[in-house]
């Protein structure tokens, strides 16, 4: 989980998005999406897909399966 934490984080920040845009992309609470990035909570796969399509990655990369 730690990993999806990092890279969650990275990839919102290398695209200039606040937390509040994350959140509002995914139609979650602010509070939810932050718990993401904290690693206290995990999203369900459908918003899991939704995060990958937003930053054109795969579920894998953003699991830490795949390194790219």
């Amino acid at each position: 989980m730690r990993i999806f934490q990092e890279r969650l984080t990275e990839l919102r920040r290398q695209n200039d998005l606040t937390q509040r845009q994350m959140s509002q992309k995914l139609n979650i609470s602010q509070p939810s999406y932050i718990r993401y990035e904290k690693g206290t909570s995990e999203p369900t796969l459908d918003c899991l897909v939704k995060i990958a399509d937003i930053f054109d990655v795969s579920v894998d990369y953003l699991l830490g399966r795949t390194e790219y």
